[in-house]
């Protein structure tokens, strides 16, 4: 193995072990006891995990050239071609390896931004989920996390799939931009259309409701009960079962869209998973505040739109470069319009 080969298997590594860490440490440690979260526990904890995402950015902005192993402008020359439109001729390597890492730290956060952002589509289906299914609001959370970490497993094979795909055939960055622009109008068309979910219709539902025996009654958190000898499954795992389900139908979306931004599959994945990783201290924050964002639809749905003209622009059909700075301020400036255009609507109804 290549020393930079190594380097990049340990990176990756390193990065895996410390989102088990923070996994365990959470499902562990803070969060033993079954309990409501309470709004003001959503929000610091909302907090944290945005501060360690931006934590991790600042690590990519002076180190993001380790994710790679680029030790010369060789390394460099070889990874920005193959993930970047544009190279950095006539500057020193120092002077390179700078503007490299500036780029993958507006590129980690631009998928951040997006991902987060289309999470929150994610979390109004998980709010009727979990009333379909009259789960306890103080099993929530564990049924989130378990949630997450197959969220996570699914998304890193979708990922890796995609950006290989996109590495050997460019057109598939055409089909993923008609496919986000086709979700984009969707989303639009539908934003006013009352979502009705019934878990008895989804197939992994039926095919675990014909197979195994179901309780009908939660009496704790355990997602198995064996009862006179019998393994039972409960409502919180056929729940679980459909929020996998309903992420990997929003992965369809939101993964194309954030590879819209950077085709390097490892800032993909990063800004992927921590933006899975606040999911449910975000689904506890805003679950309770869903009416007052009656614009969020409006501006993921013109998100999901730009980013797939976005995509097909800069194919090799089209041929234009976006720059990532100017990305990163669309998306910023569509979400920020439409959280303003709310709170502003809101505060005019009460009046």
């Amino acid at each position: 193995m290549h020393n930079s080969s190594l380097i990049q298997t340990l990176f990756f590594v390193a990065f895996i072990a410390l989102i088990l860490f923070l996994l365990v440490l959470d499902l562990g440690i803070f969060q033993k006891k079954d309990k409501v979260v309470s709004l003001s526990s959503a929000l610091r904890t909302s907090l944290i995990w945005i501060a360690l995402a931006l934590g991790f950015g600042v690590f990519i902005y002076f180190f993001g050239n380790q994710m790679h192993g680029i030790e010369d402008m060789q390394a460099l020359q070889d990874v920005t071609s193959k993930y970047h439109e544009k190279g950095f001729a006539d500057l020193s390597y120092d002077e390179a390896v700078t503007r490299y890492n500036q780029r993958l730290f507006l590129e980690y956060l631009s998928g951040y931004l997006i991902e987060y952002s289309l999470s929150i589509d994610n979390i109004f289906v998980m709010i009727l989920l979990f009333t379909s299914f009259a789960i306890p609001p103080q099993y929530y959370k564990r049924v989130l996390m378990w949630g997450i970490l197959g969220a996570i497993i699914m998304r890193f094979i979708f990922i890796f799939v995609a950006g290989a795909l996109i590495e050997k055939y460019e057109w598939v960055l055409i089909v993923f931009g008609v496919f986000l622009m086709y979700s984009g109008l969707s989303m639009y068309l539908k934003r006013n259309k009352k979502e009705q979910k019934n878990p008895q219709d989804n197939f992994l539902i039926k095919f675990c409701s014909k197979h195994f025996q179901v309780h009908s009654t939660i009496e704790d958190h355990s997602f198995i009960k064996k009862i006179d000898g019998v393994r039972y499954i409960t409502p919180l795992l056929l729940c679980m079962i459909s929020i996998e389900f309903t992420d990997v139908m929003f992965a369809v979306d939101s993964i194309p869209a954030v590879f819209s931004v950077t085709k390097d599959p490892y800032i993909v994945f990063f800004s992927n998973i921590f933006a899975i990783m606040g999911l449910r201290s975000l689904f506890f924050l805003i679950s309770g505040m869903v009416q007052k964002f009656k614009y969020l639809k409006v501006g993921l749905a013109v998100l999901l739109f730009v980013i797939g003209v976005k995509m097909i622009l800069e194919s090799e059909l089209v041929g234009w470069h976006i720059p990532i700075i100017v990305s990163l301020l669309i998306i910023v400036g569509i979400i920020s319009i439409s959280i303003v255009a709310s709170l502003i609507s809101t505060k005019s109804t009460k009046q």
